[in-house]
C-alpha cells in the first residue's frame, strides 16, 4: 500500500494531520496477520493488560480469548492504552475455534511445563502461529490440550517450574518477533487490504470524530 497516496482522510480538513495518518498507516503495516495469541481463561487483569501491551510491541493484531467470566478485565495503568490497537475476539467454543485455525494452516502452540513440550526456541514462528496461554493456576484446559498442534516450554533453571504468564508471553513473542524481523515480515503489509483500510479509517477519522 502506498502510504503517500491521497485518501478520504486528507480530504477532510481538521480531522487528522498528514503526519498522524502516515504514522498510523506505518503502524498497520507492521501488524502480523499470522501471529496470534489465544488466552484460555486467563482472568487476572494485570496479566491480561501486560499481555496486550506485549502484543502491541511485537506486532500482534489479533488476541483471541476464552473466558468463563463475564468480560475481559483490563488495567489501563498497565496497558497504557495499547488495548486500543489490538483486535480482541472472544471465543465461545474452544475446540471448534482451534479446529478452524488449524484448517486455515495455523500451528496451535500451547505453552506447557510438561516433559513432552519442546523448547520454544525450536519452533518456526514465521509460519502461521497461534500461541496459547492457559489459566494462571490450572494452565491450559483439557479441551485445548486435545486440540493443540504442539506443546512448547521455556527452559527453567531455578526451583520454580514456570514464569508468570505475562513474562512468559513476552519471552515467546519476542522470539517470534526476532524470527519474523530477520525475515523482513514487518517491512510489508500482512493484513488483508480490507482490514488494513477499515482500521486505518477507524483509528483516524471515526475515533477523532468521537473525540478520542
Amino acid at each position: 500500500m502506498d502510504l503517500k497516496s491521497k485518501s478520504h482522510i486528507s480530504q477532510t480538513p481538521g480531522l487528522v494531520t498528514e503526519a498522524r495518518y502516515q504514522r498510523i498507516a506505518r503502524f498497520l503495516t507492521t501488524r502480523q496477520e499470522t501471529l496470534r495469541l489465544f488466552l484460555d481463561d486467563v482472568k487476572n487483569a494485570h496479566n491480561i493488560s501486560a499481555v496486550i501491551r506485549t502484543c502491541d510491541a511485537t506486532g500482534v493484531f489479533y488476541l483471541h480469548y476464552y473466558l468463563s467470566e463475564v468480560s475481559l478485565s483490563i488495567n489501563r495503568g498497565i496497558s497504557l492504552g495499547s488495548e486500543r490497537w489490538i483486535k480482541r475476539e472472544r471465543v465461545i467454543d474452544r475446540g471448534t475455534f482451534l479446529d478452524q485455525m488449524q484448517k486455515k494452516g495455523y500451528q496451535c502452540l500451547a505453552t506447557s511445563i510438561e516433559g513432552h513440550a519442546v523448547d520454544y526456541r525450536d519452533v518456526d514462528y514465521t509460519l502461521p502461529s497461534l500461541i496459547i496461554f492457559g489459566n494462571e493456576r490450572k494452565g491450559i484446559s483439557d479441551e485445548v490440550a486435545h486440540h493443540a498442534s504442539q506443546f512448547i516450554a521455556i527452559p527453567m533453571m531455578g526451583m520454580a517450574k514456570s514464569l508468570n504468564i505475562s513474562v512468559a508471553c513476552a519471552v515467546i513473542l519476542y522470539e517470534a518477533f526476532r524470527q519474523r524481523d530477520r525475515k523482513g515480515m514487518y517491512q510489508r503489509p500482512s493484513l488483508p487490504p480490507n482490514i488494513f483500510s477499515s482500521y486505518l479509517k477507524k483509528w483516524t477519522v471515526e475515533e477523532r470524530l468521537s473525540g478520542r
